[in-house]
């Protein structure tokens, strides 16, 4: 994995980005969320009144702990529901498919029963595909050069 730019959308520029450790669970725990997919964090950003994408460079190291998910596997789907849970994990960086509300939706159903895991995968499949890189440490966020941000509308 070598150089690459990833889009963060938020609400401001964000040129030294942080971990802030909230109260919301997300897909792969706490974290400084980016994709690869620009369009993407432009609908992350449209959440909010001023909606800001900001791009970097990134320069991976291979000493971090990096865990990828090349597709929606049940390994996937195992890790989203213990990070959901705010069950903590040891990797720097986290890459893959994003559960969006739609599929959170299913993956609820499922925990809760109502449907079952094959039921999960049915309905998961026909979504469009999604990717996001979770920097989960203060060593991942040294990977991250600010490019530019800029305003979406």
């Amino acid at each position: 994995m070598g150089k690459m730019i990833v889009y963060h959308g938020g609400y401001t520029e964000i040129r030294k980005p942080e971990i802030i450790v909230g109260r919301n669970t997300k897909d792969f725990g706490t974290g400084f969320y980016c994709t690869v997919i620009r369009e993407q964090a432009e609908r992350w950003a449209r959440r909010y009144d001023t909606p800001m994408v900001s791009s970097y460079t990134v320069r991976m190291n291979e000493s971090l702990n990096i865990l990828e998910f090349q597709t929606m596997t049940e390994e996937w789907l195992d890790f989203i529901i213990s990070c959901r849970h705010g069950k903590p994990h040891n990797h720097d960086i986290v890459i893959g498919a994003m559960a969006n509300d739609q599929i959170y939706n299913f993956i609820s159903d499922y925990i809760d029963g109502i449907i079952t895991r094959e039921q999960f995968w049915i309905m998961a499949k026909f979504k469009y595909p999604t990717h996001q890189i979770s920097f989960c440490t203060k060593a991942s966020l040294e990977c991250l050069e600010f490019h530019s941000c800029e305003e979406v509308f």
